[in-house]
């Protein structure tokens, strides 16, 4: 895992005429004499409940035509090493997986994936089957809810005057639209999530799968230059970002802190998140140390934004409802002595897990009924805009907001992937309002991490104890990690918040309050990022003014009070830049901004 940022400059390789990028264990950023052609290429290995393992590189060995990168996972719960190659053959590139396991191990997925930019969305897409049979599709514009294409052998299609061809060798394939979890590709992959998983792998047992790249010009009537081309210019000229007015600007929220009870940090994170409009707190009501974590959340002084995970699946039995109900009961107890601002409730399991369903949304509105409490109910996505996309038709109606949470990091922890799903932010955002239909949308936890397992197997962690000494959570799973620290990650939340704050989005949730996860350090200390999280907060309450970023890298957002205009901009690129911003009510104004980093104009 990267230290800090970790965004170090890039180890450019080249063999024959083909070109990438090394990050780790990824041939990246795949180019044939200077064009772009896929995202990457790159051997994954998922456990049981669909954890990443990495992939240590022990020795990268390079010849004329080909570059072998020697690997194994660093968990020896799953034993496995071997190779990944790129190697140029004729006018294609293959690239090549060959894993052995050591000992038995059980995987959800094992092999290799090639990642399709967003740039292709549209493009028209042939696909050879595992029949021999040919079909022809296009590659969505809207963030599809499920696979869009499925019994892949090969795939053609055309992006950026590039004709690009893959085949695949080793298993069937399949693609998913990773636009859903915010990540810049649509990604190929095996084996089909059709077939049971996990499966076994015996030792000794040989994962073999190859991808071979095809990529030549398209033919051209003096076309003007692409994007892509222009981008590969030594020459950065400005960038300009219109901001327009897009009614109010969203109210920014903290999450509360999931780690252990120390003495003195709930009193640093009510001073820290003083300017926060709202908490939000994560109930697990299968816990019985719930009540503690609310009451903590509630000392944090914002009013609350409480998310209900049910001890049971709804509508499966009157036993489980009539468990569910005397729970929820309890919960508005609590809740009635507290200032909420709004409530939601998500099934555990079933069909629509981690989904506010007809028959959950049903038993919280009895619940509030019963207690006479007016709080908002809101509903959507305990996780990613994934289920919301895919799971909005057991939404019921009359939902006072949307929700959904923002996670980069879910399927690489590698820094270019948190600065690439910037702009997937603004297409995420830009979707959910349109699902909404005008219902307000409540986009967070905004975490680098998951904040939970949505797609694992096996029951959550729970403390063994009713209290939080050993927190609970978010802190018992593998969330933390060391860019909570970077200074960089100021202007990523800056570059964020532009990002999702688009007309429609409501309110924008960020990280933790204190801990690990949080912009306050467990001992008070703020982090830099808690800084960029004030000067969001501080335009709370004026008109927002939104712009989409020209290239993902640059970005800007404001606010206009009583005829005051306030910018923030930020600079996610490894180059210093020049940014221009205009507005409805100023001149143009430009900032020049240092490489990650952030800045008012």
């Amino acid at each position: 895992m990267p230290t800090m940022w970790g965004r170090d400059a890039a180890d450019r390789r080249r063999i024959g005429a083909w070109e990438f990028e090394l990050r780790g264990d990824e041939f990246a950023d795949i180019r044939r004499d200077g064009r772009r052609v896929l995202r990457s290429i790159r051997a994954v290995v998922r456990d049981r409940d669909w954890n990443t393992l990495d992939l240590v590189v022990d020795r990268v060995t390079a010849g004329e035509t080909s570059l072998t990168m020697h690997v194994r996972t660093g968990d020896e719960r799953m034993p496995l090493s071997g190779v990944v190659r790129a190697e140029v053959r004729g006018e294609s590139l293959r690239v090549l997986c060959d894993l052995e396991a050591a000992t038995p191990i059980e995987t959800n997925r094992t092999g290799l994936v090639a990642l399709i930019p967003p740039s292709a969305a549209g493009a028209g897409l042939s696909v050879t089957h595992s029949t021999g049979g040919v079909s022809q599709t296009a590659l969505p514009v809207a963030i599809s809810p499920h696979q869009p294409v499925l019994d892949i052998a090969g795939l053609r299609w055309r992006d950026g005057g590039v004709d690009v061809g893959l085949a695949f060798d080793g298993d069937v394939f399949e693609m998913e639209d990773q636009r859903n979890w915010t990540d810049a590709s649509f990604k190929v992959y095996s084996r089909p999530l059709a077939l049971p998983f996990p499966y076994p792998v015996a030792a000794g047992e040989r994962v073999r799968q190859q991808i071979t790249v095809t990529a030549e010009a398209a033919p051209t009537r003096g076309a003007a230059p692409t994007e892509d081309s222009a981008a590969e210019s030594d020459v950065i000229g400005d960038a300009v970002i219109e901001l327009r007015r897009a009614g109010d600007f969203p109210a920014i929220g903290l999450s509360a802190s999931t780690a252990p009870d120390p003495a003195p940090a709930p009193a640093s994170a009510r001073i820290g998140t003083g300017r926060a409009a709202s908490t939000l707190v994560e109930l697990d009501l299968a816990w019985p140390g719930w009540p503690a974590a609310l009451e903590r959340a509630a000392s944090e002084g914002p009013p609350l934004d409480v998310r209900l995970v049910l001890p049971a699946e709804a509508g499966v039995s009157d036993g489980a409802d009539a468990a569910i109900a005397s729970a929820l009961s309890g919960a508005m107890a609590a809740l009635g002595r507290l200032r909420v601002t709004r409530v939601a409730t998500f099934q555990p399991c079933g069909p629509g897990r981690h989904v506010s369903d007809e028959a959950t949304v049903a038993l919280l509105r009895d619940a509030l009924d019963q207690s006479g409490l007016d709080v908002p109910v809101v509903g959507g996505a305990r996780s990613h805009f994934t289920e919301l996309n895919r799971e909005q038709h057991r939404l019921p109606r009359g939902l006072a907001g949307l929700t959904f949470s923002v996670t980069p990091l879910f399927h690489s922890r590698d820094t270019e992937q948190l600065v690439e799903s910037l702009a997937m932010q603004r297409l995420v955002a830009t979707q959910a309002v349109e699902i909404g239909g005008g219902v307000p949308v409540h986009v967070g936890p905004v975490t680098l991490r998951p904040h939970f397992n949505d797609v694992a197997t096996t029951a959550p962690p729970r403390p063994a104890a009713s209290d939080l000494s050993a927190g609970y959570g978010t802190h018992l799973i593998d969330a933390d990690d060391s860019r909570q620290h970077a200074a960089e990650l100021a202007a990523w939340t800056i570059a964020s918040a532009a990002a999702l704050a688009v007309p429609g989005v409501a309110s924008l949730t960020f990280f933790e309050s204190w801990g690990p996860r949080g912009i306050l350090d467990s001992d008070g200390t703020a982090l830099p990022v808690a800084e960029a999280i004030a000067a969001l907060a501080g335009l709370a309450g004026g008109e927002l003014l939104s712009g989409s970023s020209p290239d993902g890298l640059v970005w800007a957002v404001g606010a206009e009070h009583r005829g005051e205009i306030t910018v923030l901009a930020a600079n996610l690129d490894t180059r210093p830049r020049t940014l221009t911003v205009t507005t409805p009510a100023t001149l143009p104004a430009s900032v020049p901004l240092s490489p990650t980093t952030w800045s008012h104009l």
